[in-house]
């Protein structure tokens, strides 16, 4: 009777399971550990953004709302629309993305609270108050949803603590904020054709830092000109309420 041959070696089946559960814990326990040590906001929403078109993108939080229904002003609901936008670029890549953060953002909530108001913010280099060709493109952005409407638009002027450099023809940071808000609004009136009464020019110089500390980077968002609409139209502000009756003339009475 011939030998009965032996089992052949070999590894359980479940080991090769096994193996692959631990590799994705050992993943996951680094991402944790690499999260936990960024301090870079652009790599992390680059990150987030990454994850998100893995995972199903914007969709994502959305679908963790119970039920059928997907209320616009929930929690998730407004979570799922943070993420960064793309770069406008689709021939690279891009995505057009309206979004309150990003390369390009196209809506911009630049004062919330009770009263929001939409609009948008443009940065300035330290010192100067031309309007460049980066700020029209922002502004440019803008037009379609600032044109043609009523509401008043205040355009608010920023700077730094720094005081003013010597020779530059300015007094101090108040005027300088002045010249940046004028500037804007001239671009908004003479380019994007946008009704002057509308417009209202305020200036907060450098009491509203959009940031205070030691980091640098966010310090550079301390000089800027914030453009947003406001809850009030072109009639709510010219004469009193009599006198805005009186201007229009009374259906004749039928006998």
């Amino acid at each position: 009777m011939a030998a009965e041959e032996e089992d052949a070696m070999g590894i359980p089946e479940w080991v090769v399971t096994f193996g692959d559960m631990m590799s994705l814990l050992l993943t996951f326990f680094i991402m944790l550990v690499s999260l936990s040590e960024m301090k870079e906001e652009e790599k992390y929403q680059a990150l987030v953004e990454s994850m998100r078109e893995q995972f199903g993108h914007s969709s994502s939080q959305v679908n963790l709302i119970p039920g059928d229904l997907r209320p616009r002003n929930s929690a998730l609901s407004k979570i799922a629309t943070m993420g960064r936008a793309k770069r406008l670029d689709t021939m690279r890549g891009g995505d057009k993305v309206q979004a309150p953060v990003g390369d390009h953002p196209r809506v911009v909530i630049v004062r919330p609270g009770t009263k929001t108001g939409i609009g948008t913010v443009i940065y300035f280099d330290e010192g100067t108050a031309e309007v460049n060709e980066e700020h029209r493109n922002v502004l440019s952005q803008q037009a379609d949803v600032m044109q043609g409407k009523s509401q008043k638009i205040e355009v608010r002027g920023h700077t730094s603590h720094k005081p003013v450099a010597a020779g530059s023809g300015l007094r101090d940071n108040w005027d300088l904020a002045y010249q940046r808000s004028r500037n804007v609004m001239q671009y908004l009136i003479q380019d994007l054709n946008i009704d002057a009464r509308r417009i209202r020019m305020s200036v907060a110089g450098p009491h509203e830092p959009a940031h205070i500390g030691t980091d640098e980077k966010k310090l550079l968002q301390n000089p800027r000109v914030e453009v947003y609409m406001l809850d009030e139209v072109i009639s709510d502000s010219v004469g009193t309420q009599e006198e805005q009756q009186e201007r229009f003339t009374p259906l004749p009475q039928s006998p």
